[in-house]
């Protein structure tokens, strides 16, 4: 049985109109979760429910270190809140692989996002999520 180790280590990108935030050093934790939205097929004559692939859906989760000034993350975030953004990830770097995927997001939708969350003796950090848009893989 074959096993690697990975160490994460992701680059995260998000494109707001005209500039680009490269967030990587300022992530925490970053979960992509991507799909399609299940749509029923079931006919009568079916004796189990049956799917088929819809919509594309995509959810992107961060937990990011708080910093603020032009470029930082509050900027970036504030800009972004009831936008339609690009994201770029990857697992660990910039340079797309068969072992480095890079996932382009666009249309991301950002709902909300606390701007300011303190408490003392901590690091801030805030948790936002973008929903929606599509998405496109690359390794090349």
């Amino acid at each position: 049985m074959a096993t690697t180790t990975f160490l994460s280590n992701a680059t995260v990108n998000l494109t707001q109109g005209m500039t680009t935030y490269d967030l990587s050093d300022q992530v925490q934790s970053v979960t992509l979760t991507v799909g399609n939205d299940a749509l029923e097929a079931t006919s009568m004559g079916d004796t189990g429910r049956k799917f088929v692939a819809g919509l594309q859906a995509v959810e992107v989760t961060m937990t990011l270190y708080l910093s603020y000034g032009s470029t930082e993350v509050e900027d970036a975030l504030q800009a972004s809140v009831g936008k339609s953004s690009t994201l770029i990830i990857s697992p660990s770097g910039t340079t797309e692989s068969a072992t480095n995927p890079e996932y382009t997001i666009t249309n991301a939708y950002l709902e909300n996002f606390t701007p300011i969350n303190s408490t003392f003796g901590e690091l801030a950090t805030v948790d936002v999520t973008f929903t929606g848009g599509t998405f496109a893989r690359d390794i090349v």
